[in-house]
């Protein structure tokens, strides 16, 4: 089997990606075993994805990712994963009250980094793109947020490991951030900082989602709601077009940082490296809120990205995989806790009951449950959690 590289694998329908944590428990303290790794590989595999990503070497998880896939293709030469590894990269005094933004964790990121190159060092069939952080410049990243400088300073130290022949030279180095971050939003981001990891990195990894704007920027939302104020539920075209505005701000996200990226590099591309859909919330996307967070939104917003994304040359990894309960362990009906496309306890949510029908998963289990439709492949059942978007 061809080892892909990564400017092959990017941009290529061929090879559908997606983002992953193999998380089951409350807590990350409870690392996913290495036989459930496998199983997971396995699943995702079996749906078509060939490229994953993971968000941090500081735990064993994507050491052991990557173990599993090794060990994968050492049991079946047609197996075929590759990965885009994560580096988390923090602020001076990062998750305490008092995060200096204008310094950095150097210590910290600098065995991060190292930890990232070792990886992809002992692995470079597998391991294919490192992202320095992860949402580590967008300024509500409160916690831990650093100034380009900072990415730009460890993106220029990974790619002189590669003209030194430390690296493999075909491996690409990139960030993963959010829109505004990369140029597509207001003009306090925009700096020569900015400009120079703009030409530094391969390419530009950037996040949209409507999903958190059906709150905080609602304008696209609601537009078309004509309804009766005591009418909680709604047609089925009234949905679909308020997904396909959210489609549609999603594109218009990714064509703002487009602009702002060709005006610097104007041969530099530009992938989508996380957006999502919760099925599952309280508070602002729920009931009670903008009403976003439910399968069928989810099953919408996933077709119309993945249909989008595989026509137009644009690598698109979806967040997420599975369910990762350990996100907000505190409040189960948080929507962090419910971007999967699968459960936690392996149900296929509705974006996937096609393949549930197709017999893709049969034969695959996860933690010993056979891969099932949720709501016990009933729509009707489904449909008495799909409201209306909220005016």
């Amino acid at each position: 089997m061809h080892d892909q590289t990564a400017s092959e694998l990017l941009g290529n329908p061929k090879y559908p990606a997606i983002c992953y944590g193999g998380y089951r428990g409350l807590s990350r303290s409870e690392q996913p075993t290495l036989v459930e790794l496998k199983d997971d590989m396995k699943i995702l595999h079996a749906m078509g994805i060939r490229f994953l990503r993971t968000y941090n070497v500081q735990l064993p998880h994507a050491a052991n990712v990557v173990k599993a896939i090794s060990e994968l293709k050492q049991e079946d030469p047609d197996f075929e994963m590759y990965v885009m590894l994560g580096a988390w990269i923090d602020c001076a005094g990062a998750w305490t009250d008092a995060p200096n933004h204008n310094e950095q964790d150097f210590e910290g990121n600098q065995e991060e980094i190292e930890r990232a190159v070792a990886l992809a060092q002992q692995h470079p069939d597998i391991v294919k793109v490192i992202a320095v952080g992860n949402e580590a410049m967008v300024h509500w990243a409160a916690s831990y947020f650093v100034a380009p400088k900072v990415i730009l300073q460890w993106v220029n130290h990974l790619q002189g490991l590669k003209a030194k022949g430390a690296l493999p030279s075909d491996l690409w180095v990139t960030c993963s951030d959010n829109f505004a971050s990369w140029g597509g939003g207001g003009n306090e981001y925009h700096n020569e900082d900015l400009n120079a990891l703009i030409e530094a990195v391969d390419y530009v990894s950037m996040h949209t989602y409507p999903f958190h704007d059906t709150h905080y920027n609602p304008v696209f939302w609601s537009a078309d709601v004509q309804q009766d104020a005591q009418d909680s539920t709604l047609g089925q075209g009234t949905i679909e077009q308020a997904m396909a505005r959210a489609l549609a701000y999603s594109q218009n996200q990714y064509a703002q940082v487009v602009k702002y990226v060709e005006a610097i590099d104007e041969n530099k591309k530009v992938h989508i490296g996380e957006t999502g859909w919760a099925s599952v919330s309280d508070g602002f996307y729920g009931p009670e809120g903008s009403r976003a967070a439910d399968e069928y939104k989810q099953a919408l917003f996933y077709q119309g990205m993945r249909q989008w994304t595989q026509s137009s040359g644009i690598s698109c990894f979806y967040f997420e995989a599975f369910d990762e309960p350990w996100k907000s362990a505190a409040n189960p009906t948080d929507s962090e806790n419910h971007f999967g496309l699968f459960k936690a306890e392996g149900e296929a949510k509705y974006a996937l009951w096609p393949m549930v029908a197709a017999g893709t998963f049969n034969g695959l289990t996860r933690d010993g449950h056979t891969i099932t439709n949720s709501y016990a492949g009933q729509r009707e059942m489904l449909d008495r959690h799909v409201l209306a978007p909220n005016r």
